[in-house]
């Protein structure tokens, strides 16, 4: 029988633990088979354009040098199912900073110095990189990211904005951003003489790397293996393949030799996307009760030339608050710009932020303390869809939230609590993510020695995901977590989703949960003893996440925060932060903390640090590495909570868990733009809260 420390909830420690501390971890750079080549890309310099002449001979002259790749003498690649990994196909440039040389040598070093030594010809064309709320290129696409409509209207909101005693009308706006991971992109690949290709790859997803990369070699997936076993980090990035995988296995089998290269940081932003910049505009209209009669919430965003990629910025709104009349809406227009992708909570990061920065502003119009606001727009039913929520515990997590944050002791009146030059102030905010769970399969063994052995193709990013599946199946076969073994991060192990739209152990895990279960009925059913070679059971759950759920399924938030604002130099310091959160059954306490306080951290940055611009002569991010981007560090954060409802919900997954790599950045973001505000009573609507946009307005 389990022991309570084994009990799902329980916070059972990292099993991998260890051996991230001690370096017996391998990371996808830290392979180096014998014979090993090192690779450093060539970016491009132009905005836009071609090449017209690449010089290689001083570079090849260098010791050690083996290869120059371009696109004169890369092997040809077969269509890719991403355009992004089409890479050194042909001339066009068609943003700065994409790869058109590869350098591979016998040392980093000699790389390093042969890329320096390579020169490009290129004959520039006009360029437009700069996103406007008047841009002559923007169009509606047919869909946003995730497959939701473009477009959603219900009722009339134009009518019901006109009438309402009580309108907001306001415009938000937010750069770029970028995730740089603490693992950069990186890939090590090999060639076997029977054509079966082995590439060690920091992603999200070994299976739709492997897919991609058999795509573009027209190889069969089983040519293919694809193995990450650690990776340090993604928020998005490394959720597909990206150009640097392709380039190591272009250039291993060009050389017949394992190739390995890394990406260097400076170059992630042009290459491994980013969040696009929103200009953001929530109308509420609202009667004098605080009820909200009409909503609307449309953005414009950019995209790039190579492909299309829209932020669901609006999509949230669809869900949050009751509103007989709405319209959500994105326009988008194709830049020479990178190509954005997902990072962090895409769409809901940034589209909440403006929605409850909005209902921040429709609070104090109306003179409504803003948790009361939201208590009482909160829904039955998802607006959107008119299905009942499997469960909704937004109301739950602002109540505790304000109890424990100490809500109601505040005054409500801006820029009248101080200490010296500091101005003090709280904020608070909602947050919501949808529950995406997908057909995942798994077996699992039991071993004549009493052990059992777990194999998924599930990605551990940094969340803690081998542990937790160990618990799930130790809690179904009643036995210690210490006596599972989970082999998880390579293509060649049962099929499962990539990490990524928090549905990574709600996916993995019903499975797990399957297959344990019915090695556990087979070993009760049994008599006498295992064989040799043991026992194995494999599941999968195709069937069941195949089908449409009728309810609406949602992790919710509230995010309470507490700013001091240096009256002198402009400067915002968090001084507290507090997230309670809804999301189902929290499978274990220890991880989850740190998720959900990770992703606050996250939030933080996005409201006070992370900040990037586009160069509108050069066209490339100005904030490129840690030096200039800068997120935040443990200094930047004195307190921070974060703490949950446990949900009973029967209509998720038999664990009865949502989602939470991404809920707790959702609000964290505007709870801190509210606390500003509150603090100075100035309202700024541009994120980061940068000193130099708030002295305007401190006295």
């Amino acid at each position: 029988m389990s022991d309570a420390p084994q009990l799902l909830g329980s916070p059972v420690v990292r099993i991998e633990g260890r051996d991230k501390v001690t370096g017996a971890a391998r990371y996808a750079a830290e392979h180096t088979p014998p014979g090993c080549l090192y690779a450093w890309p060539v970016p491009a310099t132009v905005v836009r354009g071609r090449i017209t002449a690449i010089h290689t001979d001083e570079a090849l002259a260098l010791p050690g040098m083996h290869t120059v790749l371009t696109h004169e003498n890369a092997p040809k690649l077969k269509q890719p199912d991403d355009p992004v990994l089409a890479v050194l196909q042909d001339a066009r440039v068609p943003h700065r900073g994409r790869h058109v040389a590869l350098v591979v040598a016998d040392s980093f070093e000699s790389a390093c110095a042969g890329a320096e030594a390579v020169r490009i010809e290129y004959e520039s064309a006009g360029h437009d990189v700069l996103l406007g709320e008047d841009h002559p290129g923007l169009y509606t696409p047919r869909t946003v990211n995730g497959g939701y409509p473009a477009v959603r209207e219900r009722g009339d909101f134009d009518r019901a904005f006109a009438v309402s005693p009580v309108q907001i009308d306001a415009t938000y706006t937010l750069g770029p951003l970028h995730s740089h991971p603490m693992e950069p992109h990186a890939s090590t690949a090999m060639w076997a003489d029977d054509g079966q290709l082995t590439v060690y790859d920091s992603s999200q997803g070994t299976g739709t790397v492997r897919d991609s990369l058999a795509t573009v070699f027209g190889l069969r997936p089983e040519q293919v293996t694809v193995v990450s076993e650690h990776v340090g980090g993604g928020f998005g990035s490394k959720g597909t393949a990206r150009p640097q995988a392709v380039l190591a296995a272009m250039a291993a089998r060009h050389t017949g030799r394992p190739v390995k290269l890394a990406v260097p940081r400076r170059e992630l932003p042009a290459v491994v996307g980013h969040r696009a910049p929103t200009v953001q505009r929530v109308r509420l209209g609202a009667e004098l009760d605080g009820a909200l009669t009409a909503l609307a919430h449309e953005i414009i965003t950019h995209t790039s030339t190579v492909k299309e990629f829209v932020e669901q910025a609006a999509v949230p709104a669809r869900t949050m608050y009751s509103s007989v009349h709405s319209r959500t809406g994105h326009r988008v227009t194709a830049l020479d710009v990178p190509s954005p992708s997902w990072m962090r909570a895409p769409g809901e990061a940034p589209g909440m932020y403006a929605l409850e920065s909005a209902m921040d502003e429709l609070a104090v119009a109306l003179g409504i303390d803003p948790v009361e606001l939201r208590l009482r727009n909160d829904p039955e039913y998802e607006p959107d869809t008119g299905r009942p929520f499997s469960s909704r515990g937004l109301a739950a997590c602002l109540a505790e939230g304000a109890a424990r944050f100490g809500w109601y002791d505040r005054d409500p009146s801006p820029a009248v609590r101080k200490e010296g030059p500091l101005l003090l102030g709280t904020g608070v905010a909602s947050a919501t993510y949808p529950v995406y769970i997908a057909g995942s399969s798994a077996s699992a063994h039991a071993a004549a020695d009493g052990t059992y052995r777990i194999r998924i193709n599930a990605t551990d990013i940094g969340t803690g995901a081998r542990t937790v599946l160990a618990q799930i199946a130790a809690s179904v076969l009643g036995t210690p977590v210490a006596d599972v073994r989970i082999d998880i991060g390579s293509s060649a192990l049962p099929e499962a989703p990539l990490a990524g739209g928090s549905a990574g152990t709600a996916s993995w895990g019903w499975s797990v949960h399957k297959a344990s279960t019915a090695l556990a009925r087979h070993l009760r059913e049994r008599t006498g003893p295992l064989p040799d070679d043991g026992l194995t059971v494999t599941a999968d759950t195709v069937e069941e996440t195949a089908a449409q759920s009728p309810y609406a399924r949602h992790a919710f938030g509230a995010h309470f925060a507490e700013v001091a604002v240096d009256s002198r130099t402009g400067e915002v310091r968090v001084r507290r932060m507090l997230g309670v959160f809804a999301a189902g059954h929290i499978l274990n306490s220890r991880t989850a903390r740190s998720q959900f306080i990770g992703g606050m951290i996250m939030g933080l940055g996005m409201a006070l640090t992370e900040g990037s611009t586009i160069d509108p002569v050069f066209g490339d991010f100005t904030q490129n590495d840690l030096a200039s981007y800068h997120v935040p560090v443990c200094a930047d954060v004195p307190e921070i909570e974060a703490h949950w409802i446990d949900e009973d919900d029967p209509h998720l997954n038999p664990m009865g868990s949502k989602g939470i790599g991404e809920i707790g950045i959702v609000g964290a973001a505007a709870a801190i733009g509210n606390a500003v505000r509150h603090a100075t009573g100035a309202r700024l609507r541009n994120l980061p809260l940068t000193p130099d946009k708030l002295l305007p307005y401190l006295p």
